[in-house]
């Protein structure tokens, strides 16, 4: 059996230059990997077979869903494949679980059909399947560009802790196409935030809540009704800044130590909220 593990993602900045001609939105983005990992075995099969650890997923309704048959057709392998995902990235909530889960199967089925495909080769498949995915053939710590689709490795990001928080609340299909349905004028920027958070890690500066951004807090509070509740519930649990993580409505803050993180941890627990103590990935792990 293959094992191959899929990382959550955090945008340290996201920020929305321009909606293009072909109806994308031109971005600019630093996306950092968390150790808040989903995990796919492989095992060869005579077909296809998808199995979730989350009742009433849907694969077809999954990026998953359309890997196996993009490789089959682009290098012409009739190989089958089971593979079983163990889902504990929360579902649509906007830090990247089902874009990580596609690139760990392009990984994971390029090994176990020994097809050879160059991280170059992957890279121009992942842009098929979605903008997030291709960010995951390499993970750690990248700016991207265009509608996601270029990726461009940085220096990885000092090692930090995270406290992610799952609010409770309806789970919206669509909700980034609503989010940026919202976006006016006024909300785009021309990339500087993201140059100079590029500009603070290529030179071992220090990265800290201030130099973060994301276009959709402008949004998220009329989008998801109950988020300013929560996000201030994070707040009075000891974090500095709470941030937006991609499109939500997730929420996340960083911590200089592993002790304030398990702090703030420990007080949206007591509250009974779903959160999740983690910290910073430097790179996705090679495909056992």
């Amino acid at each position: 059996m293959l094992t191959v593990l899929a990382p959550a993602k955090l945008n340290l900045t996201l920020e929305v230059l321009a909606k293009r001609p072909d109806g994308f939105h031109e971005i600019r983005s630093v996306i950092q990997t968390v150790n808040l990992c989903d995990s796919l075995h492989f095992q060869l099969s005579q077909n296809i077979e998808f199995k979730f650890n989350v009742p009433n997923l849907i694969p077809e309704e999954s990026l998953v869903s359309k890997v196996a048959s993009l490789l089959q057709e682009a290098t012409g392998c009739a190989k089958g494949a089971t593979i079983e995902i163990n889902k504990r990235i929360p579902l649509l909530s906007g830090l990247g679980g089902d874009s990580s889960d596609a690139a760990a199967t392009l990984r994971g089925l390029n090994k176990l059909w020994g097809l050879g495909l160059s991280p170059g080769e992957l890279l121009e498949l992942a842009s098929r399947l979605g903008s997030d995915v291709a960010f995951f053939v390499y993970g750690g710590t990248a700016v991207v560009k265009g509608r996601g689709e270029m990726v461009t490795l940085l220096p990885p990001l000092p090692h930090m802790w995270v406290v992610v928080m799952m609010p409770p609340l309806p789970r919206m299909l669509g909700k980034t196409a609503r989010l940026y349905a919202r976006l006016k004028a006024g909300h785009y920027t021309d990339g500087q935030i993201t140059d100079r958070l590029v500009a603070l890690l290529t030179g071992g500066g220090e990265v800290t809540s201030s130099s973060l951004f994301n276009v959709f807090e402008g949004v998220a509070l009329d989008s998801f009704t109950g988020l300013g509740e929560y996000w201030q519930q994070f707040l009075k649990a000891g974090a500095q800044q709470v941030h937006l993580a991609g499109s939500g409505p997730a929420l996340f803050a960083l911590a200089k130590d592993k002790a304030q993180a398990e702090k703030i941890y420990g007080h949206l627990q007591q509250q009974g909220l779903e959160s999740y103590l983690t910290d910073t990935l430097a790179a996705i792990e090679e495909v056992e």
